[in-house]
């Protein structure tokens, strides 16, 4: 996601970057393509801060973040009054809220911004940026926003931007849940999976979603542009704030444990989110009552057989 928006801010706004990244064969990749003039690898998120006006921070997970602003040479590290941080990730609210507070008491400021979208937005342009937070500073990196994404919107206070997001990513995940479902009816009832895909792409069911998944999930083709991992991290937290909220979100309670049986299939958890429909290939159905029924009489007459031999 970061080399998406990173490569859109040095050709669209035509930026200079100062660059960190877990991985540093992704910085070097990138500074040999658009030159050590223009990219400069630094040596650790604060040396980033420290160098720059704005930092945009994109990072996996809570854990990642959690380290990449507290450790030593982080993110907190590098801030002083009047540096900004743009934080990108998917978070729970009270994490963003503890990460606001931890740069406003350095003397920064603070916009919480996750995006919509995966690799494919991020590198084309395409992502949404939901935000909360600083209005002054979200208006002054609105060009940024603009070269990033195809939509930006301004929440209100820092957590409300999150909210969203895990509204977001809770109803995707359930409709990949829901397509791999019908995908998983349709052949153990004797269809051919690929009609159903067909009718549904040709209804109101049709959804981009649909189209850029379905076709592949039938294939089996899960090559990561949202990986089931953080597909579920984001799930988990959107039940969780269900909880808070006192709402009850079943579907996507469901929708979880899916994630969770398909995470735990060999190495699907790396895989696309659209894995989930590798765990629903396969799943049993549960006991129908009259089943049950047949199932407890069943074991009563072994029981009395049993007894009757002994």
């Amino acid at each position: 996601m970061g080399d998406g928006m990173s490569r859109r801010l040095l050709s669209v706004v035509k930026h200079d970057l100062v660059v960190w990244n877990r991985s540093p064969a992704k910085s070097k990749a990138l500074a040999a393509e658009f030159g050590a003039d223009r990219v400069r690898i630094a040596a650790s998120p604060s040396e980033v801060v420290a160098s720059c006006d704005i930092t945009y921070v994109m990072l996996s997970t809570p854990d990642a973040v959690k380290e990449c602003y507290e450790a030593v040479g982080g993110v907190l590290a590098g801030v002083s009054r009047g540096k900004c941080i743009v934080e990108c990730a998917t978070l729970a609210v009270e994490d963003t809220v503890r990460l606001e507070q931890q740069v406003l008491a350095r003397g920064g400021r603070f916009l919480e911004a996750p995006v919509s979208g995966s690799k494919g937005p991020a590198a084309q342009g395409q992502l949404i940026f939901l935000c909360g937070g600083d209005a002054k500073l979200y208006a002054s990196i609105a060009a940024d926003l603009d070269a990033m994404g195809k939509a930006k919107f301004l929440f209100g206070a820092v957590g409300a931007g999150t909210r969203m997001k895990l509204c977001v990513n809770m109803v995707m995940g359930t409709m990949m849940a829901a397509y791999g479902e019908g995908f998983a009816l349709a052949q153990g009832s004797g269809l051919d999976p690929a009609q159903l895909l067909e009718v549904l792409e040709l209804g109101v069911c049709g959804a981009p979603l649909l189209k850029l998944k379905g076709a592949k999930m039938l294939a089996g083709d899960h090559a990561p542009n949202f990986p089931l991992k953080h597909a579920q991290k984001d799930m988990r937290l959107a039940c969780a704030l269900g909880g808070q909220a006192g709402v009850a979100l079943p579907v996507a309670a469901s929708a979880d444990s899916t994630m969770k049986s398909a995470m735990a299939i060999g190495s699907l958890a790396d895989s696309d989110f659209s894995a989930t429909f590798e765990a629903q290939k396969v799943a049993k159905p549960p006991l129908v009552a009259k089943e049950r029924v047949l199932w407890v009489v069943g074991l009563a007459a072994l029981a009395a057989v049993v007894i009757a031999r002994k």
